[in-house]
Parts: C-alpha cells; sequence; structure tokens
C-alpha cells in the first residue's frame, strides 16, 4: 500500500499538493533471478480515487494496473521494467517503462526511469522522466521521492512523495 503526498506543477497554475492516489498492490514472481536470467514477475495495483483530481493530485477514477516485469541486479545496480495493460472507466491503455537505479548506501538508492502510455482512444501518447531517491528507514518502512518532466497533453513536471510500509 502506499499512500503519496503529491506536488502537481502546472504550466501557468500554483503549485498544488496534498494527498494523492492509494496504491493498493502485490507484487508475484514467476522466475527467480539467475546469474544472467531476470527476474520476471508481476505487480498489479488498483489505484484508489483519494486525490482531488480537479487539482491534479489524482486521477478521479478507480484505476486497475496489471503488469508483467523484467528485473536484473548487477552489484549495487538494478534495472527493472516492462509493461502491461491500465484500465481505467472501462478504457484500456497500454503502459511501458524503465528504470535504472543504484544502491549508494544499505539505505540510499538513486535512480531515474522513464515510461510511456498509449492510449487507445486516440488522446495523446505521454511520455514522463524521472530522476528519484529511496530512503530505507529500516526492511520495512521507506521514504520514496521523484519528480521530472512529462511530454504529450501540454507540457508539465511531476513530484511524488510517499512513506512505504512493506510486509
Amino acid at each position: 500500500m502506499i499512500v503519496p503526498a503529491v506536488v502537481a506543477l502546472a504550466s501557468g497554475q500554483p503549485a498544488q499538493y496534498g494527498l494523492g492516489d492509494i496504491e493498493l498492490g502485490a507484487k508475484y514472481r514467476f522466475v527467480d533471478e539467475g546469474e544472467w536470467r531476470p527476474q520476471v514477475g508481476t505487480f498489479p495495483l488498483v489505484l484508489v480515487p483519494t486525490g482531488a483530481a480537479v487539482r491534479g493530485l489524482g486521477s478521479g477514477h478507480v484505476q486497475a494496473f496489471v503488469p508483467i516485469w523484467l528485473q536484473k541486479s548487477f552489484g549495487r545496480w538494478t534495472t527493472y521494467g516492462g509493461g502491461g495493460v491500465l484500465i481505467t472507466s472501462g478504457e484500456r491503455d497500454a503502459v511501458a517503462g524503465w528504470l535504472l537505479q543504484r544502491a549508494l548506501a544499505d539505505a540510499v538508492t538513486v535512480g531515474a526511469e522513464g515510461h510511456v502510455t498509449f492510449p487507445t482512444n486516440g488522446a495523446v501518447v505521454e511520455v514522463r522522466v524521472n530522476v528519484g531517491l529511496v530512503v530505507n528507514f529500516t526492511a520495512h518502512h521507506h521514504l520514496l521521492m521523484s519528480g521530472g518532466p512529462a511530454f504529450g497533453g501540454g507540457g508539465r513536471a511531476q513530484a511524488y512523495l510517499a512513506y512505504q510500509l512493506t510486509l
């Protein structure tokens, strides 16, 4: 479960901040990582519309995301990504993304990611690029931060701040 604090920066608009859409999900691994073989799994999510959509803090709709992910680690480096289907109000969009991160210490990881949404309703393709930081206070308590520009459908930037409890 992720309960995000969101900052929305829209061109020509004042900064908006507050609770974002709550994410509920569970990871399941099909294939374990080997020396040369990537890990393969899924991480289905349901996003509950708790963020104020009129302020750019949420979608305003229940969303479900069903992806397939690949992951491979090389020492302190980890890369993962994949794609899936995002279902919102009966519409289905294809989403793909990739991330590269490096553990700087046991408690701090930095990374960069990009993802693309391909709408099936003829809307503009959206590309987001972020840099981020994860701080692990313990094995179960984490702080996640990221931010960067979004392209397509009007230039804008987004930032993400969340506390994560892993069980």
